[in-house]
């Protein structure tokens, strides 16, 4: 969600910035726009413009030359998208120049004051504030200015400030939202994603929040928003360029449900131990006796990643036998709950940065819980402030929507849920045939993708829809949740999920042969119960789609999924459900990377 991008050394910095900024497109926005400047300039000039970056460049002139400068995508918060609120934003003076993510809390406090003070505001948004509350500082040095301001600020923030009168510096800041520098030869960057580095270096340093930085063409220093120094040490980016590119795929999403294979060999690499028919999970630091002590395992994540953590809260339940369940961090940070000591609180987050995740681990760690964290980013901020935790090794996910990072979550929990299970009563065969099952599933989902031709068609049938049902129960709910949600996301077709066994109890009011129905039919104990539900829809003229271990006669459609453990079979179930939004969205010429509205990582309220 936005996304920033700076540059100060000898190179031309408007190139730099611009594929900067493309590289970032991934995250979702709806405006861009860059300044620049040089130690031999005597100003700023800046470009800004709605619409992609392609828009942007369009509108770079020939002579736009400078070595030092700060870009951004918005994603609008404050004011519709156009080219006013765009970022940067400029003083009146046209001095100091400004991109910012988050959301300042305060502005419309801070804007009104300034008003009365004979500010003249261009745009709508909140960041204009704090540029003018910089270029009305009185201290001297640019990092003293941004530091006044800042004390006047109440919110998140992820900014890069430059001053025409400082042209040797950018000046960042983090609260709330991310801010990576990156350390070159001679050069430095600065960013918000790693993405918009790792085509020049694999060095970053990651700010915490109410931390700054200066950097300079060959040095950078890092202090709190108080002005004590703090230290800093590079650390090495594990994923390169190539992994950002599209690897003769149409889009990221195509490319990365088909990584699925060699993404969860990864996050089982290594982890696997044959000999007590367990796993090792180093990061947890959590030994036996403490995880004995543990009554109650409680998930947080949004979206995609609640979906997962209610996969892996069954998964814990049926294997460690702990009472465990998910729920919305966004909904979980503002009800007062109740935190108990003996309680095992798991933050799930792709980008480690998700701010209602983030504040949620903030609350539980100020109360006295103990947090792990499940995420993909090595050194985000939840894996910072998590006690411990496990990371999914996924790789780089550009495309908006979430598919293998999903997926290798869902393997995380099932790794997790055998540790536990392992340490307390889950037996040496059952760790054995979980193990086995687990060792299964590349090749398995590998099968799966196999059938992209057949899920094609059908998804050309479905996307005559405008609305979709989808059904489980127990373990096939949270499949049918994700389902549907990559459904909405990607073709933009109105999709409910019920749990199966409700369908009673209001949802077949709807059933008719315009609403298709997806139901997940695992090959379980529930066989029977399922398709019952097929037999009442199907009673009321409703189409289905059956995605199950074997062809279903009451479906006009059956999408067979190889069988795995009946614990595991949520994690495969899903994979041709991807493939299904894919290419239904595909049918409906649908921007499939950068759904509207939507931004991979969402670092706001």
């Amino acid at each position: 969600m936005c996304g920033i991008v700076g540059y100060i050394g000898k190179r031309d910095v408007a190139p730099l910035l611009l594929e900067g900024l493309q590289r970032l497109e991934y995250r979702g926005y709806d405006s861009a726009g860059v300044v620049i400047t040089s130690p031999k300039a005597t100003g700023l000039k800046m470009v800004k413009a709605k619409g992609r970056v392609r828009d942007l460049e369009a509108r770079v002139p020939k002579r736009f030359t400078g070595t030092t400068g700060i870009a951004h995508t918005r994603w609008a918060t404050h004011g519709a998208p156009s080219d006013e609120n765009a970022h940067p934003h400029l003083d009146a003076a046209g001095k100091v120049a400004v991109v910012h993510n988050g959301i300042i809390d305060n502005a419309s406090e801070l804007r009104a004051k300034l008003t009365a003070e004979g500010v003249e505001f261009l745009s709508e948004t909140d960041t204009e504030v704090i540029t003018h509350l910089i270029a009305r500082a009185d201290a001297e040095k640019l990092e003293d200015r941004v530091r006044e301001a800042l004390r006047h600020i109440e919110g998140t923030y992820g900014i890069a400030v430059l001053h025409a009168d400082f042209n040797d510096r950018i000046v960042v800041a983090r609260n709330g939202s991310p801010v990576v520098l990156g350390i070159g030869e001679k050069e430095m960057f600065v960013a918000s994603d790693v993405a918009a580095l790792v085509s020049h270096t694999r060095q970053v340093v990651t700010l915490d929040d109410g931390e700054m930085a200066t950097i300079k063409a060959d040095d950078y220093r890092t202090y709190t928003t108080e002005g004590s120094r703090t230290t800093a040490s590079p650390t090495t980016v594990e994923w390169e360029a190539e992994s950002y590119d599209m690897g003769g795929h149409d889009t990221y999403m195509h490319k990365e449900i088909f990584e699925q294979a060699d993404a969860v060999d990864r996050v089982l690499r290594g982890r696997i131990d044959d000999r007590f028919s367990t796993v090792h999970l180093g990061g947890l630091n959590l030994d036996a006796h403490d995880a004995r002590k543990v009554r109650r395992v409680k998930i947080l994540g949004c979206g995609t990643s609640y979906h997962a953590g209610m996969i892996g809260a069954q998964m814990i339940e049926e294997l460690a036998r702990i009472p465990a369940d998910a729920e919305p961090a966004s909904e979980f940070r503002y009800r007062n709950a109740v935190v108990d000591p003996d309680t095992l609180y798991v933050a799930v987050s792709q980008s480690g940065e998700t701010y209602d995740v983030l504040a949620a681990v903030q609350e539980l760690k100020r109360k006295g819980a103990r947090v792990f964290g499940v995420v993909n980013v090595v050194g985000s901020a939840i894996a910072r402030e998590a006690d411990a935790g496990v990371y999914v090794h996924a790789g780089p996910e550009v495309c908006v929507v979430s598919t293998k990072c999903f997926t290798n979550t869902t393997v995380a929990f099932a790794l997790l849920a055998l540790h536990l299970g392992r340490i307390r009563d889950l037996s040496v065969s059952d760790g054995k045939r979980i193990i086995a099952g687990l060792r299964q599933l590349p090749a398995q989902i590998e099968e799966m993708l196999e059938r992209e031709d057949e899920i094609k068609k059908l998804a050309q049938e479905f996307a005559e829809a405008k609305s979709m049902l989808f059904i489980g129960r127990v373990r096939g709910y949270p499949v049918a949740r994700e389902a549907s949600l990559k459904l909405k996301e990607v073709s933009y077709i109105h999709a409910e999920a019920y749990p199966a066994s409700e369908l009673k109890h209001g949802p077949l009011a709807l059933i008719e042969p315009a609403l298709p129905t997806v139901a997940i039919v695992p090959d379980d104990d529930l066989l029977e119960k399922n398709r019952a539900a097929l037999e009442e829809i199907k009673a009321r003229s409703g189409k289905i789609l059956a995605v199950a271990h074997r062809e279903q006669e009451k479906a006009d459609h059956t999408i067979v999924v190889p069988k795995n453990e009946n614990e595991l079979d949520p994690i495969l179930m899903g994979i041709p459900l991807q493939l299904l939004a894919y290419h239904t969205a595909l049918a409906l010429g649908r921007d499939i990377d950068k759904p509207r509205n939507l931004a991979k990582s969402v670092t706001v309220e």
